[in-house]
């Protein structure tokens, strides 16, 4: 299998960077809304953890689970080598036929930490007491020059953020 590795962002690396990277100046409308405070108790509910405890977990080769729970077409660009990918609204009803084991390790991500924390406060409540949420998402792991995966090539890609 080979390696690309992006220096500069072509085309095909802005591609694979947009569904992680760090949000435009303007904010999201949920923001303004009620679901901030859903996720900040979410978020106060459960275990955070940094992208480094995730990125030392993955090179420690840890008994663990890298769970995904962005919707599939933003998976299918760019996701962290080895995640699996369960959509948060579809987590209730498949998560125990992916991962049957409530015992595990789950490091569960998205892209900024919001769907992170939601799905983590579910999975703990529904006996997964091992799913921790990565805080600062997928956006934080592709700015820390960490690889991704992409679907699209089935490749390994390592895009190495540039600054302006």
């Amino acid at each position: 299998m080979r390696r690309f590795i992006f220096k500069c962002i072509p085309i095909l690396g802005l591609a694979l960077a947009l569904p992680f990277t760090a949000q435009a100046a303007e904010q999201p409308k949920w923001v303004s809304t009620p679901v901030l405070e859903m996720v900040n108790q979410a978020r106060a509910a459960t275990k955070q953890v940094s992208i480094k405890d995730l990125k030392d977990a993955v090179d420690k080769n840890e008994d663990m689970i890298i769970l995904d729970v962005r919707e599939p077409a933003e998976y299918e660009v760019a996701h962290i080598p080895g995640a699996l990918n369960v959509p948060r609204g579809l987590l209730e009803f498949s998560i125990w036929a992916v991962i049957p084991d409530q015992n595990k390790k789950i490091y569960v991500y998205c892209k900024t930490g919001a769907r992170a924390a939601l799905a983590t406060k579910v999975l703990n409540e529904l006996g997964y007491k091992k799913a921790v949420a990565v805080h600062t998402g997928g956006a934080a792991w592709v700015m820390a020059g960490y690889p991704v995966k992409t679907s699209i090539t089935d490749e390994d890609v390592v895009i190495i953020p540039v600054d302006k």
